[in-house]
This record gives structure tokens, C-alpha cells and sequence, in this order.
């Protein structure tokens, strides 16, 4: 019980911020992982994940049922509920995907502002473990499992100036790789290999063009991938509140 109290406490308090040397270093290594072509297949299995994940966050909040998730090894992924075909709840669901790596981003960024690096990692760590639940396939249940040993070795043993440097890492990376994700979104439609994505989907669900949603899912992630940045470029000026 004690140890409990103490992992509470040290989640709930604050942590140093790093220099705005790290900030900055943080934030270029992880754009060299969003646009190195030799390192963006990898990494992107988790903007993969975080986007199939916020799919079933919406799915769930509208009423819908979750049935699964599956990830695939090509960075690709699906997650599955049931509920009525058309309507507003289909439509969040849907749209909730390119967004979602952002919006994770953002909420962590405000944490961050905050001081609070380690309740970062232990919130991600969380919904890995939710996530984790509704996976349905083994390379999906090996990608999940893969992703959370490693952020909960950083979480547990490292010590406090790598958790909080993780922690901006991290961050930086979903704010910094979800817009990529939209660009690719709309080349991969003007190459006619589209037709099933998101944007398509919710053409067809509202007569509305594909290209307008492309536009709503960019402007949906920069702003939030925007704020992200600016709470995270305040915290390192400002330093603790």
C-alpha cells in the first residue's frame, strides 16, 4: 500500500521541466522520425495504433458497439463496431481517426504544461492497457504489448530527467506525425488507391466530396497539433505554473 502511495503521489505531483535544450532536440528527433523515410514505416505503427484507437473512443461515446480492433503489419488498421449504418454517430466515428493522434498529443501537451511528465507516460500506459482489450488480431496484440513494455521500462526505472524527456518525445512525435498522415491520406486518393478511406466513407455517408473532408481532417489536426505545440513551447519558456 505504501508503494502505491507514493507511485500516486510522484504521479500526481509535478516533475522538473527539461531545458529548452531537450524541448528542442526532443522535438527534432522526432520530426527526423516523421519524415526520414527510413525510419517512418516503423514508427508509424503508432500513430497507426493511437488513430484506431480514438475510432473506438468515438465509436463508444456515440453509442455505438466496439467489436474489435486489428492492426496490421503494413501500418495499416481497422476497428470494427456495429450500430446504425448512417447518422451522426457514424459520422464522429469516422472522423475521430486522423485526428486522434493529435488530440492524444494535445492532451498530453496540456499535462505537460502543467509539469507533470509522469502522469504523461502513466496516462498513455492506461489506455495502451484499454487498447489492448480490443485487439483481435496477433500481430495488433504484439505491436500493443511491444509498445507498452517499452514506454512502462521509462515509466518504472528511468529516472526523472529521461521520464520527463520521454514524455516531451513522445508528445512531440504524435503532434509532428498526425498531419503527415492526412498528406498521405490524400495522395494515396489522387492515385485511385483511396476509395475505402475515412474521408471516402464519409463522402458517401453525407454526398458531401471526399476532398472537403480531407480539408475538415487537416484543419481538425493542425489545430490541434498546433496547440500542442504552442502549450509545450509555453511550458519550456514559462517553466513550472
Amino acid at each position: 500500500m505504501d508503494a502505491v502511495t507514493r507511485t500516486w503521489e510522484q504521479v500526481a505531483g509535478t516533475q522538473p521541466v527539461p531545458p529548452a535544450w531537450t524541448v528542442a532536440v526532443t522535438a527534432a528527433v522526432a520530426l527526423a522520425l516523421v519524415v526520414a523515410p527510413a525510419t517512418w514505416p516503423v514508427v508509424r505503427h503508432v500513430v497507426t495504433t493511437a488513430h484506431e484507437g480514438a475510432h473506438g473512443v468515438a465509436a463508444l461515446l456515440t453509442g455505438r458497439r466496439l467489436r474489435g480492433i486489428r492492426l496490421h503489419s503494413d501500418s495499416s488498421g481497422l476497428a470494427v463496431s456495429s450500430g446504425p449504418a448512417r447518422g451522426p454517430g457514424m459520422v464522429v466515428t469516422l472522423l475521430a481517426g486522423y485526428p486522434g493522434p493529435a488530440l492524444v498529443g494535445l492532451a498530453a501537451a496540456a499535462v505537460l504544461a502543467t509539469g507533470r511528465s509522469l502522469a504523461v507516460l502513466w496516462g498513455l500506459l492506461a489506455l495502451l492497457a484499454l487498447l489492448l482489450l480490443q485487439i483481435r488480431n496477433l500481430f495488433g496484440l504484439w505491436s500493443v504489448v511491444a509498445t507498452g513494455a517499452a514506454l512502462a521500462a521509462v515509466t518504472v526505472w528511468a529516472p526523472p530527467a529521461v521520464q520527463s524527456t520521454a514524455a516531451y518525445g513522445v508528445t512531440w512525435f504524435l503532434l509532428l506525425a498526425a498531419p503527415r498522415t492526412v498528406l498521405e491520406l490524400q495522395r494515396s486518393r489522387r492515385r485511385g488507391r483511396g476509395r475505402s478511406s475515412d474521408a471516402d466513407q464519409l463522402a458517401a455517408l453525407t454526398g458531401l466530396p471526399g476532398l472537403l473532408w480531407v480539408a475538415v481532417l487537416a484543419l481538425l489536426t493542425l489545430g490541434a497539433s498546433g496547440a500542442g505545440a504552442l502549450l509545450l513551447l509555453g511550458a519550456t519558456t514559462t517553466g513550472l505554473p
